[in-house]
């Protein structure tokens, strides 16, 4: 039986790549060949954003309550078939069917559902200058938006992209990640049975050196959201500099999780297990580097590795299954590169490192057993750089000051959590943090109105409620003497 073709998604029709070529696109859990991704390129690029540009001025000029009603059909029709966008996510990417329903198909419905409502409710200032003046600020869409989206988190991170710049007039040319499409594919069917018009979104599947340069370097796209790599993201910076494009980069991130001595220690120990091994480790805002206080080391140990040897790695099928696999084989190479470096530097390997004991279906999937390290100095890569996977370091600390300077001793700035009763400490140690977003007592609670975003290597720019409305709209101050 031949793998399924996805086509790019291009003025509302399916199409081919103008070149005819097609890539592989695997199964994790297997490593069998699940579709073939048309293989985009310039000119795959040229025509969605030519189309995209000829559908921009009557979906702009469509009142906000016209949009509105679009995105809310649209969640209305994504969650009617959560569990067919469930599998398909858990197919491409290796997490869990269970994950996949409960919580990124979920938030994807709540993205659509939360802008459809914004666009209606936002705001723009006005102040008087004198009896005479009066300002006020005027906002209309940019036009043609690029949206780059990773294979993390692909349809959730897709549409809280698409979302937004839509509900604000846009129309987007979007490049998910060449690991992850099937989602997208179903997502494109959706916009189609909703009656989103021809052109508003438009989806190229490729790589990113071929089909998201093109995007990114495009003269007639001024505005390019991405989410993924440090690096990636420095490029774009470069490659779009001469164009002046506005840009919002959520990039990588090694987040401190810190636990003081007087913390909720079950509570922290559960939340903690989430925090480091959800969806495999693969997520920007996982707490990959735990810092706890040296009093507490030994108690948080001897509970924290027993609960990581009870997660269930296997089937994603699967209801009890907390891990599936990693999302490609050379990820996994990369991710066991630092294991192998954390045991030359004398580290010590609590559990895990190794390839967890599966049935022959899943003999060529790309797997790897939650793994907990100690032991290392702070200079080691295993500390400093972003692994994305199911392995974190845990260090000891003896005071507020210690932890913040391991806790900011990176380049990274994305996200960190903080166990304390004590109000005064945790808002001690979450002003000292060189932290976007910084839960205590908690972890990836969520809230659209507020705005995200990292500090440092870990992004540029901020989304999220009036943020993204802003990001996805430009302001004129109109000045008016009377």
């Amino acid at each position: 039986m031949s793998a399924p073709r996805v086509s790019h998604f291009i003025g509302g029709r399916k199409v081919p790549a103008a070149s005819g070529e097609w890539l592989e696109n695997r199964n994790p859990a297997t490593g069998q060949i699940l579709s073939l991704l048309a293989r985009g390129a310039k000119s795959d690029i040229h025509s969605a954003v030519e189309n995209a540009k000829a559908a921009f001025p009557a979906w702009a000029a469509r009142s906000p309550e016209e949009r509105s009603k679009l995105l809310s059909k649209i969640a209305d029709l994504i969650e009617a078939r959560e569990l067919s966008f469930a599998e398909a996510e858990s197919r491409d990417q290796g997490k869990p069917v269970a994950l996949a329903r409960r919580m990124d198909i979920r938030r994807v419905v709540q993205n659509f559902r939360f802008f459809a409502g914004a666009i209606l409710h936002h705001e723009n200032e006005s102040t008087q200058t004198d009896q005479h003046t009066l300002n006020f600020v005027m906002r209309r869409p940019h036009g043609v938006c690029g949206l780059i989206s990773p294979w993390n988190l692909p349809l959730y991170l897709l549409s809280w992209k698409i979302a937004p710049a839509i509900a604000c007039g846009n129309t987007v040319v979007c490049k998910p990640s060449e690991f992850t499409s099937m989602t997208a594919d179903l997502l494109a069917d959706v916009l189609n049975e909703a009656g989103l018009p021809a052109g508003v979104v438009n989806i190229v599947y490729g790589l990113g050196p071929e089909a998201g340069e093109a995007l990114v370097r495009h003269p007639d796209v001024p505005v390019i959201s991405f989410t993924g790599g440090t690096a990636t993201g420095r490029h774009i910076i470069e490659a779009s500099a001469e164009q002046f494009k506005k840009l919002s980069l959520e990039l990588g991130g090694k987040n401190p999780n810190i636990l003081f001595n007087d913390c909720d220690l079950d509570k922290a120990v559960a939340t903690t297990l989430r925090s480091s091994f959800l969806n495999q480790g693969e997520i920007c805002l996982c707490g990959s580097r735990i810092y706890v206080e040296e009093s507490l080391f030994e108690r948080f140990m001897e509970k924290f590795v027993a609960e990581v040897k009870r997660l269930k790695v296997g089937d994603p099928a699967d209801e009890g299954t907390f891990m599936g696999p990693l999302v490609s084989q050379a990820h996994l190479e990369k991710v066991n590169s630092f294991i192998a470096q954390a045991r030359a530097e004398g580290g010590k390997i609590w559990t895990g490192g190794d390839t967890p004991a599966l049935t022959s279906e899943f003999a060529g999937g790309y797997w790897l057993s939650p793994t907990v390290i100690s032991g290392l100095p702070e200079s080691s890569r295993c500390i400093q750089e972003e692994i994305f996977g199911p392995v974190v370091t845990v260090s000891t600390f003896k005071n507020v000051d210690e932890v913040l300077g391991y806790a900011n001793g990176v380049k990274y700035g994305l996200s960190a959590s903080v166990w304390t009763q004590d109000v005064t400490k945790a808002l001690r140690v979450s002003s000292g943090l060189h932290a976007a977003t910084v839960w205590v007592n908690s972890w990836l609670e969520r809230d659209l109105r507020v705005p995200f975003g990292g500090q440092k290597a870990s992004g540029l720019g901020r989304e999220g409620g009036r943020h993204s409305i802003e990001f996805y709209t430009e302001a004129t101050n109109v000045c008016v003497r009377y």
